[in-house]
């Protein structure tokens, strides 16, 4: 199993616009009370996740240590990294902006080898490419934690997310029609589906700098019966 996939060393996310630094590495304990602030933003939407009210630390405890304890359904967490004005040559870290996780897609041990994908943004930092560049990145790192086949369930009406995972080569591997109570309306959710056993186009966009000690950063949402991963476009998309 691969190196990469488990360390918790930061690696450069490659972005469209090399002025815009963002690391990520594996969650520690401590990240817990900034993830959920990332979530959080996404549930007044009602694109991003089928959570309707703001949930607690308390109440994501054992989802997140479940996580931190897993060798392979990580949680990867994003920071912008900026040039410090008071040490020359030295780096400062943002909280986290963005965050991705792979949860199993079933609990039976047959399917171990496929695993839903979920990617949840800071408000602040739509339209910069992120979602894209973190959503793409995880897909480098998914064979190494022995996923074959990643799941992005989205909302039908978040078009902006389906449009972003579709360019990534997800294709739609199912539909469930009205099997969310929104309160106010009821959504449909698209189930897409990506074979990721042998990635190399999207492996090669990716630019990985594990040795350099540089600290950084839902269909079913978190604990939730609907997860959808949730990416990021130009149009401030979010998705379950």
């Amino acid at each position: 199993m691969s190196n990469v996939a488990l360390s918790t060393q930061p690696s450069k996310l490659s972005m469209d616009k090399p002025n815009e630094p963002f690391v990520v590495q594996r969650a520690s304990k401590d990240d817990l009370a900034e993830i959920l602030a990332v979530y959080n933003q996404s549930i007044a939407g009602k694109q991003a996740t089928a959570n309707l009210e703001p949930v607690t630390c308390e109440e994501r405890m054992q989802w997140f240590e479940e996580h931190l304890n897993s060798a392979t359904r990580p949680i990867y967490i994003v920071r912008a990294e900026t040039k410090d004005s008071d040490n020359i040559g030295s780096k400062t870290l943002s909280p986290i902006v963005a965050w991705g996780s792979f949860s199993d897609l079933y609990a039976r041990t047959a399917y171990h080898i496929s695993t839903e994908i979920s990617i949840y943004l800071n408000k602040a930092n739509h339209g910069q490419g992120l979602g894209s560049a973190l959503t793409s990145w995880m897909l480098t790192q998914a064979p190494s934690l022995g996923i074959h086949n990643v799941v992005a369930l989205i909302f039908a009406h978040n078009q902006p997310s389906l449009g972003l995972f579709r360019k990534l080569g997800f294709e739609q591997w199912g539909y469930m029609p009205k099997v969310c109570d929104m309160q106010g309306f009821i959504a449909d959710v698209v189930m897409l589906g990506k074979a990721v056993e042998s990635i190399t186009e999207t492996a090669n966009t990716v630019m990985l700098d594990t040795a350099v000690p540089e600290a950084i950063t839902s269909a079913n949402t978190i604990l939730d019966t609907v997860t959808v991963a949730k990416a990021m476009s130009d149009t401030n998309s979010e998705t379950i």
